[in-house]
């Protein structure tokens, strides 16, 4: 690269504070970064506004958390604020309270833009939340994003997942940005329609560009048109109260995908990217595939000069659902064909499908996609598509117009949908609590959950299985009713416990199985990048509140048994042992009837690394931290009954730390387990 394209100047804080000129960032950044856009767009409008986000972790959106702690300072000087959630069922309710707050009678603000994140099961498991949010509505200066991290490939998930199928469903309107550049305006059109039509508006972020990295292009963008051939029914689409159940919520839904579709007739977010003089078919690409179809016709020598000359078009889907129509139908009437080029299964194709149904046969194209005009499989509706797989298909449907596209020769070999064989098996860090925990009694057999010590269902370990999260060890309780096995363990990471995990113990509990436990306290998520768990939580703290729930036997196992102090907090009857006892103490869990629970206390190895490397206390995130108050150790809770210690903290990094420990500093024996005073 020539010196006089470098900019020298050039830091990595501009990508959030740059508003023209060229920026690098990641998709997830890209997703803070609209956050302040919005945040600008609504100063330079005269808006008295501030956002919030909330959601929860899970690749691809493992850092947005991560994101947002780094950009803290920016984040708060737009008054925009980060809530982590105990779930994404609950930072979906926690969004849906952000468009009633101008409505009460102590608003602070004219309205507040809401990001609302998760991974695909996370849309899933927010399901009814997510749908009452969209159904009561946006405010009107407000605005909704729900971000849903998309793994079509099934790289880091149980199972792919396709999140649009689910938001249409609850008639809820998707965009797809085919690149990290996209991101911002597409956010930014998001946020409008929502103000305009009192819709949540589905966000898709696949794996491809979330957690891809990118040069963009930025620049002040241009206010949005106010549709003219629009006209909201009476009571308007916004949020409102009171606003009970009945029918006319649903007949609300349909009026909110009518002012999307009028929103995006004055503010087309489709692209014509070929346009011929004379079009007689047309590539029809959605969201991320778009770049698929791109490529394979560079590297198989096609121009979109060439293109124009053959009456080939390319038009771009970005507002998935529901489509707009009268771009489309102007340039569909008359065409031979149309290709369209989506992954996963045809959302878009079934819905220009049904728009031409109707048509008279001298206007109405023959649409494939998933299959040909002969119903024979064309492009799949399982696997993720890249340009080897997209090729074939151009190659043989643009040969019928003149054109050839030529193929690399690894392109035209079939690639299988198996998963392709394990080189080396992923194993447990290097000192990682799970290689010990993880361990069985002989004779018995524990159940896999979601988090690292998933791998151990392929190791000599004894374990099987696969839930969804927060449904650790309920299978068992189907199971055990019709099998002569009396007994199972089951894995239950601390993050997962405090997720959800802990109405699965309940049900146990309610169900009178036979089962233990093992909650695995690693003091951090470490299968999405250490992050701390989203609320106070301890290995004291979590023997109590399962002794309360009705479990009949609770131990806890710990690497450094001392490390509890003569007073650890924990609930009546609990056993502490160190880790050469672990066998012993499962045996005798396993014989006693009902729910018990092994709670395994040790870092994460990696974590505990990076902590020293940070000069930060190996334990350090263990600290019982209460209303952004953490309690260092002086040890005058256990002998006053009563804290005389506790200083403010600030969060730096997603982790908590004291701004001042000269009025604590002991040797944290008091509070390694549990205060009273909280």
């Amino acid at each position: 690269m020539p010196d006089s394209q470098i900019d020298a100047g050039y830091a990595l804080a501009d990508r959030y504070r740059r508003s023209s000129g060229r920026i690098y960032l990641t998709g997830t950044q890209a997703l803070i970064r609209l956050m302040l856009a919005q945040a600008e767009a609504d100063r330079a409008a005269g808006l008295d506004t501030a956002g919030l986000i909330s959601g929860y972790r899970g690749s691809p959106l493992g850092a947005v958390d991560q994101e947002a702690w780094k950009a803290k300072a920016e984040l708060e000087a737009a008054r925009v604020r980060f809530q982590p959630a105990i779930n994404e069922d609950l930072a979906a309710t926690i969004v849906l309270g952000t468009q009633k707050a101008p409505s009460g009678p102590e608003a602070a603000v004219e309205g507040v833009f809401a990001l609302w994140y998760g991974k695909g099961p996370g849309v899933d498991r927010a399901g009814d939340a997510l749908k009452h949010g969209h159904a009561y509505g946006s405010s009107p200066k407000g605005g909704v994003l729900v971000v849903a991290g998309d793994d079509h490939g099934c790289v880091s998930s149980s199972m792919s997942h396709q999140s649009d199928l689910a938001m249409t469903a609850w008639r809820m309107p998707v965009i797809h940005p085919a690149s990290v550049e996209e991101y911002e305006p597409f956010g930014l059109w998001g946020f409008a329609a929502s103000r305009f039509s009192g819709a949540w508006i589905g966000f898709k972020a696949i794996s491809e560009t979330v957690e891809g990295t990118s040069t963009i292009a930025v620049a002040t963008p241009a206010p949005f048109a106010e549709p003219t051939d629009y006209a909201s029914p009476p009571g308007g689409l916004h949020w409102r109260w009171p606003d009970l159940p009945s029918p006319a919520i649903e007949a609300r839904l349909e009026a909110k995908l009518d002012a999307v579709r009028a929103f995006a007739r004055a503010n087309p977010l489709d692209r014509l990217v070929v346009a011929p003089e004379r079009p007689r078919a047309a590539i029809v690409t959605v969201g991320k595939a778009h770049g698929d179809v791109m490529e394979a016709l560079r590297v198989g020598g096609v121009t979109e000069a060439d293109l124009a000359r053959a009456g080939i078009a390319i038009y771009r889907v970005g507002l998935v659902f529901p489509i707009e129509p009268e771009g489309l139908s102007g340039l569909l009437a008359g065409l031979d064909e149309a290709i369209v080029v989506e992954e996963k299964a045809g959302v878009v194709e079934g819905q220009i499908k049904d728009l031409l149904f109707n048509w008279p046969a001298d206007r109405r194209p023959r649409v494939v996609g998933k299959t040909d005009e002969g119903g024979r499989p064309l492009l799949s509706a399982t696997a993720e598509l890249r340009p080897s797989r997209v090729a074939p298909v151009l190659r043989d449907r643009l040969a019928r117009y003149g054109l050839a596209l030529a193929l690399p020769e690894a392109w035209g070999t079939p690639v299988p949908l198996e998963p392709a064989p394990i080189l080396r098996t992923p194993y447990f860090c290097s000192g990682c609590p799970h290689n010990t925990s993880t361990r069985v009694p002989e004779g018995s057999r524990a159940g896999a959950g979601i988090g690292c010590h998933f791998m151990a269902a392929w190791m000599d370990r004894d374990t099987s299985g696969i839930i969804q999260m927060g449904g650790e060890g309920v299978d068992w309780v189907g199971q055990s009713a019709f099998t002569r096995e009396r007994h199972v363990f089951q894995n239950l990471g601390d993050g997962t416990y405090f997720h959800s995990g802990h109405m699965a113990i309940r049900q146990a509990v309610a169900a009178g199985a036979n089962i233990t436990f093992k909650i695995l306290f690693n003091d951090a998520v470490a299968m999405t990048g250490g992050q701390p768990v989203d609320g106070p939580v301890s290995v004291a703290r979590i023997t109590r509140l399962v002794e309360a729930e009705g479990v009949r036997r609770v131990a806890v196992v710990a690497d450094d048994p001392d490390k509890y102090g003569a007073q650890p907090g924990f609930a009546p009857g609990v056993t502490l042992h160190g880790r050469d006892e672990l066998d012993a103490v499962q045996r005798e869990l396993r014989e006693v009837p009902g729910v018990t629970v092994l709670v395994y206390d040790q870092v994460c190895a990696t974590e505990k690394r990076r902590r020293r490397k940070r000069g930060e206390a190996p334990e350090a995130a263990a600290r019982v931290v209460v209303n952004d108050l953490v309690c260092e150790g002086c040890g005058d809770c256990q002998k006053k009954s009563n804290c005389l210690s506790v200083v403010p903290v600030e969060t730096e990094w997603g982790r908590k730390r004291a701004i001042d420990q000269s009025s604590c500093n002991s040797d944290l024996s008091c509070l390694k387990g549990f205060c009273p005073s909280f």
